[in-house]
């Protein structure tokens, strides 16, 4: 056969469109690909919990997203398979399909950009509180008066919406998290706020204090990230997430997985926005 210049710029064009397309439009689809390798990849991390892995065994056995996983795998009829990765280089997993799907991880625009999420949310978590026992905390306005002494991560979310619906407090920033933990821990303050999720992990390290969410509640939406431009993959995990969501088998798995962590889910805000009360 011969080879002209015109045919072989074609060819070259043509070469060129199939690498500017995702890697999902250039290949088998997610679910096709799951099947044929007879497992469905988790991205997993250490953090309670969402994902936890036995020390003594070294298995992925609890956590919100290892049941989930097992039972997106388990409707797929195949075996699910942990993938260790972090929360900072698990978009560029799914980019390198290292991986098929990373739970609780927000949709965020800036990701949005590289990978894609369902519609459907897969928990909502929510600003909490871990305060003194006999501190009153279940609305702002209990929060809102002189000599509560509250720690917030300075200029956070946090910091901005304490300052807004609790002024009358003693707000006492601090540069991270983990100091503001401290200073509850010390007893410097009355209370912590943060986003419930590390608050979880202190609240079971420090065995003291108890877990508020302040009414009106302020919560976000955290999502599962897939790989881009796959839309029957992203269609049939927002189809399995909204099933579990409205089931309450979320919120099931949500409290299975705290009982493992060594934390009472009676001391833990609820993840369905509409038990939040």
């Amino acid at each position: 056969m011969t080879i002209t210049r015109r045919s072989a710029l074609a060819g070259s064009a043509a070469a060129a469109f199939l690498l500017a397309l995702p890697l999902a439009a250039r290949a088998e689809g997610t679910l096709e690909a799951t099947k044929k390798r007879g497992t469905f990849r988790v991205g997993v991390t250490q953090a309670p919990p969402w994902f936890s892995k036995d020390p003594k065994t070294g298995e992925w056995s609890s956590g919100l997203g290892i049941l989930m996983g097992k039972a997106m795998a388990q409707t797929l009829g195949v075996k699910m398979e942990t993938v260790e990765v972090s929360w900072g280089n698990s978009i560029a997993a799914l980019q390198g399909d290292k991986i098929d799907i990373m739970f609780t991880i927000d949709a965020t625009p800036e990701r949005k950009q590289a990978v894609d999420f369902p519609t459907s949310p897969l928990l909502y978590y929510s600003l909490a509180v871990l305060a003194r026992d006999d501190l009153a905390a279940s609305t702002w306005e209990d929060l809102n008066k002189q000599g509560v002494r509250i720690a917030v991560p300075q200029a956070s979310s946090m910091d901005r919406f304490v300052s807004e619906r609790a002024p009358k407090a003693d707000i006492q920033r601090f540069p991270d998290n983990a100091a503001a933990i401290a200073a509850f821990q010390s007893g410097r303050v009355d209370a912590v706020c943060l986003f419930h999720p590390p608050l979880l992990a202190a609240r079971q390290k420090l065995g003291k204090g108890k877990i508020v969410v302040p009414m009106p509640a302020q919560s976000q939406a955290s999502s599962a990230a897939v790989r881009k431009g796959d839309t029957e993959f992203v269609a049939w995990v927002d189809k399995q997430l909204a099933a579990y969501y409205q089931s309450g088998q979320t919120q099931k798995w949500y409290e299975q997985a705290l009982g493992d962590f060594g934390l009472d889910p009676k001391l833990a805000p609820p993840i369905m926005k509409e038990m939040i009360k």
